[in-house]
């Protein structure tokens, strides 16, 4: 479970929001909310262990994350909005420097294998330079096939992404939910996945149901 207790997240000398709590649980979706500049990227990271908030906790199974860094890397993705992918390796050699830095054994054929099934299917040696805005964001997402993390982070997954992607994507993430992991996201986009029963989270303004 995580678990966010009483926190206040500052940027620069203005404090985005304060008193923050809520929890998401194992086959939990939680979707967050909130105009450009609410905090969203900044609660993600924070969340993450990348960003020390201004007061409060982030528990990771009733442990504060910064008491166990190892363990909460190895059980939590972090996927930025940004791609964070080299431009001059090709889109194997950023995934299998990435699985090295997330600690997985992975060989390349699943690495090939995340890739097709990421629709990169022929594009897997070339520079990621010469890809387009929705290649290199797939390469990014293909770490979600090869990932092991039970708790995903995710920052407009979405972007620059077409229909058939969105939908595969949506496909990835659902099933990840229904193994028993959970996911917190921002998403500018409407699409099914964040709709009925899933949790809401919207930063700077309430309303009737959110956490």
């Amino acid at each position: 479970m995580l678990e966010v207790n009483n926190l206040e997240c500052i940027r620069g000398d203005r404090s985005l929001f304060s008193g923050l709590e809520f929890s998401l649980e194992s086959g939990e979706l939680l979707h967050l909310h909130g105009h450009n500049g609410s905090g969203k990227t900044t609660l993600l990271r924070t969340l993450c262990g990348l960003i020390a908030p201004g007061q409060g906790s982030v528990n990771w199974k009733g442990t504060n994350i910064r008491r166990q860094r190892d363990e909460y890397a190895a059980d939590m993705l972090f996927l930025g909005h940004l791609n964070g992918i080299k431009a001059d390796l090709t889109a194997l050699e950023n995934l299998r420097i990435l699985c090295q830095l997330d600690g997985l054994d992975v060989s390349d054929d699943d690495i090939w294998q995340a890739l097709e099934e990421m629709g990169l299917y022929g594009h897997e040696d070339l520079p990621v330079r010469v890809l387009s805005q929705g290649q290199k964001r797939r390469v990014t997402l293909a770490r979600l096939l090869l990932s092991k993390a039970p708790l995903w982070l995710l920052d407009e997954p979405f972007t620059s992404l077409d229909k058939a992607a969105v939908d595969f994507l949506q496909t990835v993430i659902a099933g990840h939910i229904e193994q028993g992991g959970l996911v917190m996201l921002t998403t500018h986009q409407d699409v099914s996945l964040t709709t009925g029963e899933v949790k809401q989270l919207r930063l700077g303004w309430k309303k009737d149901g959110d956490v």
